[in-house]
């Protein structure tokens, strides 16, 4: 029996683990081949590929965001391929089975829970005597009828075999992302979550998780994705994981789920003491910061410890923090919404998402859907229309804030502009994205494409529109972003230039002269006149720009005498990412 498992992943850069846990556990027994496909992809495209692999038996990893492309590839093949047993696993199918099974009638099979075992079994049963109703775990059509035979207990992790040395791997192992898990379940019981419907928390001994993921270091992998639902959940073994992984990362990136106010004061220092900058990166569910919203959706979470975890961590400078919100949990109305995002906003994530509540199939939520009002969409993933405290008109709304809250803060594209904007020119930062959105939309923007000078003269038109004051100080801490988002030196500027040619050249020359006056970093550097003039761009800013960005409390009268001659080099470091220069601008012109 030839036998592809198969998925469509969100993007090429993501790697299935489902599929390789299932080869890993048969491929003694049965000829397996793994294809992996994006949702992407065009459908006849997949299907071809499939149909010249010539397969006796198709298995489907499903999760929300591949179920309706895959059904879309079910349906064909089973036109082209009608001998072809179909048979479907993963979280999305593993819960209202009944219901799948009704809906998709080329499949076969479905595999519910943990897959290993009960596809193992599945296939021995379909090369014997095809008695199903022995295998736990799968349902299955009997003379037009649906079965769904009993669940299958939870596998023993370590009885598992590794799913990671598979050699066919190897080439692309520094190109995508490898997922990983450590454990499965989770301790936690938040009822929009899929995790909280397994209690308790099982784990791969720990020498064998750092055998596996030294052979992947060895082999190129350079970014490691752990599953876990709550890394940090056994402190005892996270710390373990922590001090092998600072030990022997060698460059690779690791990125963790944890649950932030639990976090250890030991763990917390030992990381800010020992984790090389950029080796690991956080993500944390905050979700909400009402408290009635969290009672009710049984999540446990103490904000005030939490804050003071994702304080500490960002206050040691190593460690990327991914902060997590859902809008629409129950009790979460918009002005409480706008309180979750101001609260959470405040402390200062690289990252900040804003998700919108999916009714999942299986979770408590979903279940008690009329109790709250919910409308959501029939199809994945199931996002909500709507709610008793959240009207759809609100969701709109919220959605135009997280379109700019991608484009503006989580890209960084302008750091210092929009710190300065949130902190001296609106209320709270939820009301600068949300007016800066509604502006967005209103001037159809939505609709179009953007270049990143677009961003820049986009929000400037914004910024005109409200009449919003220190458009001097605005304008000269966007040239800087926009001058820092190269990599190169940029071509053309979205303003108009200060300095004639001959000014410029000028000022080249004499800084060629006399860098020391510049400061003693930049002279350390060595560069001709012809250097700067190949790779330096200048401007004046009317204000300090040291001033502005150190201090946490900016004078905005602006005094023409603490203007600034901004000098930005690049392809000066390793990295590629350009550096910059300050001096005030009575000092340069004395070199005139």
């Amino acid at each position: 029996m030839k036998v592809i498992l198969s998925t469509l992943n969100a993007k090429y850069i993501h790697t299935s683990l489902a599929i390789r846990l299932l080869k890993a556990y048969s491929q003694h027994e049965f000829d397996i081949e793994l294809t992996e496909y994006t949702i992407k992809d065009p459908v006849m495209n997949i299907v071809s590929d499939l149909f010249q692999r010539k397969p006796d038996m198709i298995g489907f990893s499903c999760y929300i965001w591949n179920i309706e492309e895959t059904i879309k590839v079910i349906e064909i093949v089973k036109k082209v391929m009608p001998e072809v047993t179909i048979v479907l696993g993963g979280p999305e199918v593993s819960y209202d089975t009944y219901e799948w099974m009704q809906r998709i009638q080329g499949v076969d099979f479905i595999v519910m829970g943990d897959g290993e075992e009960t596809l193992h079994h599945l296939m021995q049963v379909m090369n014997g005597e095809q008695k199903y109703h022995f295998v736990y775990g799968v349902a299955y059509r009997k003379e037009g009828e649906i079965i769904i035979n009993p669940p299958r207990p939870k596998s023993e992790l370590d009885s598992l075999p590794t799913p990671h040395r598979f050699a066919e791997d190897i080439p692309d192992l520094g190109k995508r992302i490898v997922y990983f898990e450590t454990s499965r379940g989770c301790p936690f019981q938040c009822q929009f979550c899929l995790s909280s419907i397994e209690s308790g928390v099982r784990y791969y001994d720990i020498e064998r998780v750092k055998a596996d993921i030294t052979y992947l270091i060895d082999h190129g992998a350079k970014i490691i994705k752990f599953l876990d639902r709550t890394f940090n959940i056994n402190r005892t073994y996270a710390m373990e994981m922590f001090e092998f992984l600072i030990e022997h990362n060698r460059g690779c990136v690791f990125q963790f789920e944890i649950t932030a106010d639990i976090m250890r004061p030991e763990v917390l220092q030992f990381l800010a003491d020992n984790a090389p900058p950029g080796i690991f990166r956080f993500e944390i569910g905050v979700q909400s910061t009402n408290d009635p919203t969290n009672v009710l959706v049984k999540r446990r979470q103490n904000f005030e410890k939490l804050s003071r975890t994702v304080n500490i961590i960002k206050n040691s400078g190593k460690i990327d923090q991914h902060l997590d919100l859902i809008a629409g949990l129950p009790e979460e109305d918009y002005a409480t919404f706008r309180k979750t995002f101001n609260d959470v906003f405040a402390l200062g994530p690289e990252e900040l998402q804003l998700g919108f509540l999916k009714m999942l199939r299986g979770t408590g939520l979903r279940r008690d859907a009329e109790k709250y009002n919910y409308t959501y969409m029939d199809q994945a993933p199931y996002e909500i229309l709507g709610s008793h405290k959240l009207p759809f008109g609100d969701i709109v709304r919220l959605k135009r804030l997280e379109d700019v809250l991608e484009k503006y803060w989580n890209a960084h594209r302008m750091d210092h502009t929009v710190t300065y904007l949130i902190k001296y020119e609106f209320e709270s930062p939820f009301d600068f994205f949300q007016q800066f959105g509604d502006f967005w939309e209103g001037q159809g923007w939505q609709k179009i494409g953007h270049q990143l000078e677009d961003l820049f003269t986009r929000l400037t038109a914004f910024l005109h529109n409200r009449e919003t004051t220190n458009m001097e100080i605005i304008l000269g801490l966007m040239k800087l972003d926009y001058f820092m988002n190269h990599k190169y030196k940029p071509r053309k500027i979205w303003w108009e230039e200060p300095l004639r040619k001959e000014e410029w050249s000028v000022w080249m020359k004499k800084l060629a002269e006399n860098p020391e006056q510049v400061s003693t970093s930049f002279a350390a550097l060595g560069l001709s006149e012809r250097d700067l003039q190949k790779h330096a761009v200048l401007d004046v800013l009317p204000f300090s720009l040291d001033h502005m960005i150190t201090d946490s409390d900016i004078d905005t009268s602006i005094p023409k005498a603490s203007s600034t001659l901004l000098i930005v080099l690049y392809q000066q470091q390793e990295n590629g990412q350009p550096i910059y220069f300050t001096m005030k601008l009575q000092q340069a012109v004395s070199l005139l």
